[in-house]
């Protein structure tokens, strides 16, 4: 078999089975594992799988800068959002993330509604400047413009001394071996930061998220509360999640 057609067997196995162990490839195919192993290092690179422990999941799509992740999964991000709004009690001090589907849970928030946001994003922030009630706590530090938050020493200490009911998480990948998961290592403190000071973290996740995986884990998927989904997510998708103790929302 050729190296082409390889590639493109592994690409089927991950689209069709949502992951690819290379021992078992290998041995299905009659080939080292170490051939299987520079196929995944290849197809890594070009940026069309994220290599795991003892193989591969699906890279995620929504690792795109800003601008292009608004055109993934619009529909679904929009109901999960508003699902992750009703969340939100009066009185609360909430952690909202950056990213689309957070930008869309801001829109979302009631204007009868009184409570403390505090968020790292500029975009949060702009999308609640004309909320009568809310108060909007802005965390500064270094703009990564990739995904339009602040990072840096200045943010995590300023985190670190607030204390949160709700944590709203944005990932670019969640599954059950690699965990919550996104493309930037700095980003990965920040969230880490935010999860730690809050009493409880809910992860908005749309399709292309699930069982897909990024360079950089934030936390053990068990270490959320839940996940809020869209109501159309097949259950295959979400296998095993609720086995980990997680919370499932569908919107």
């Amino acid at each position: 078999m050729l190296t082409e057609q390889r590639k493109q067997l592994i690409l089927g196995r991950l689209k069709q089975d949502g992951q690819v162990v290379a021992a078992t490839l290998s041995e299905e195919l009659g080939l080292s594992e170490d051939t299987i192993r520079r196929d995944l290092r290849a197809l890594a690179a070009e940026g069309l799988l994220q290599r795991v422990h003892g193989g591969a999941l699906p890279a995620s799509s929504a690792v795109a800068d800003f601008s292009a992740r608004r055109a993934v999964e619009p529909q679904g991000k929009a109901s999960i959002a508003r699902a992750a709004a009703a969340m939100v009690q009066p009185g609360q001090i909430v952690f909202i993330d950056g990213g689309t589907t957070c930008q869309q849970l801001a829109r979302q928030l009631p204007a009868t509604l009184r409570a403390t946001i505090v968020t790292h994003s500029p975009t949060i922030a702009i999308e609640l400047v004309g909320h009568p009630l809310i108060e909007v706590v802005l965390i500064g530090g270094r703009l990564f413009k990739h995904s339009v938050v602040s990072v840096g020493a200045g943010a995590l200490e300023a985190i670190g001394r607030i204390r949160a009911d709700l944590y709203f998480m944005g990932v670019t990948g969640i599954s059950i071996g690699a965990g919550l998961s996104t493309g930037d290592l700095e980003e990965s403190h920040i969230k880490r930061a935010l999860m730690t000071q809050a009493a409880e973290t809910w992860v908005p996740a749309s399709a292309e998220k699930l069982q897909s995986a990024s360079a950089y884990t934030i936390a053990p998927c068990s270490a959320a509360t839940g996940l809020i989904v869209d109501g159309d997510t097949p259950k295959k998708a979400l296998a095993g999640f609720e086995t980990l103790g997680l919370a499932i929302v569908r919107a």
